[in-house]
């Protein structure tokens, strides 16, 4: 099976944040189409009139919290000649301690990142089935891998993204959709706050640039086979090092919590990705 079409359709979530236009800038410029999807109609549409080729590319301003909203989308896909790839990157974080979480909080996070790539790969699957180099790319967390103080309900769901990923990418092994996760370190974008920022240089903290990320997002869309990608050094040994010996991250993370608590204490609420 070839992994590249003369011109893949490709829907990007959370097209108006900050990885998602580095994701749209560099698809785009390899000749892909693609269906931007955010919540920002005017941003959408100033990223679209920046994009290679920007008459070949939509636009749709849609909630995917609202199912009406994921309707929207999935019948947007439907009216196009076919869908090739699928790109859940719309994602929102909140850095505060799990007591300063309310149920609504809660619940946005763990819809958001979980509950709607789910929901949408779903609804899309049909349509991915019938392209000869259909694949889904999930945008994880090394969060998801490394249980972090402060982001709970962000670990948790992105904990949640990866396990989705592995069990559909086993489950579409005899249907042709590649199912790709790909999880970035901390990225240098709009979804961190300010309290984010602090806390990253207090504990120096490595951020890769949302261009980094792009590209390893594109790689993904070449390799015949479903694949499983954590950027970063020296996320990816504390990532092993976390699942073979926790008791030891549990330790040096325990040394860092009054670090983390007080900047918890000055977060706010982030932009979103979405």
């Amino acid at each position: 099976m070839s992994t590249r079409q003369q011109c893949r359709t490709v829907l990007l979530t959370g097209a108006s944040g900050g990885l998602g236009h580095a994701i749209a800038r560099l698809l785009a410029e390899q000749g892909d189409r693609l269906l931007l999807q955010g919540r920002n109609a005017d941003r959408l549409e100033q990223l679209r009139c920046s994009l290679a080729n920007p008459g070949r590319h939509r636009v749709l301003a849609a909630d995917l919290l609202e199912s009406a909203g994921r309707r929207e989308l999935v019948q947007m896909c439907r009216g196009e000649s076919g869908l090739d790839v699928l790109i859940n990157n719309a994602g929102i974080s909140r850095f505060a301690l799990l007591g300063d979480l309310d149920d609504r909080e809660l619940a946005d996070i763990l819809h958001t990142n979980l509950l709607v790539p789910m929901a949408l790969t779903r609804d899309l699957l049909p349509l991915l089935q019938q392209s000869p180099a259909a694949a889904v790319i999930n945008i994880g967390s090394t969060f998801g891998h490394i249980g972090h103080p402060g982001f709970t309900a962000y670990s948790a769901s992105k904990a949640g993204l990866f396990g989705f990923t592995e069990a559909l990418r086993r489950e579409c092994a005899d249907g042709g959709v590649r199912v790709h996760y790909l999880a970035p370190r901390a990225v240098d974008t709009e979804l961190n706050t300010p309290a984010v920022r602090a806390l990253n240089r207090a504990l120096r903290n490595k951020a890769d640039t949302p261009a980094v990320v792009a590209l390893q997002c594109s790689n993904l869309l070449h390799k015949a086979s479903g694949q499983r990608r954590f950027i970063g050094w020296p996320e990816r040994f504390f990532i092993k090092i976390n699942a073979l010996f926790p008791g030891l991250v549990d330790s040096a993370l325990s040394k860092k919590l009054p670090v983390i608590r007080r900047y918890a204490k000055q977060g706010e609420l982030p932009g979103e990705a979405l």
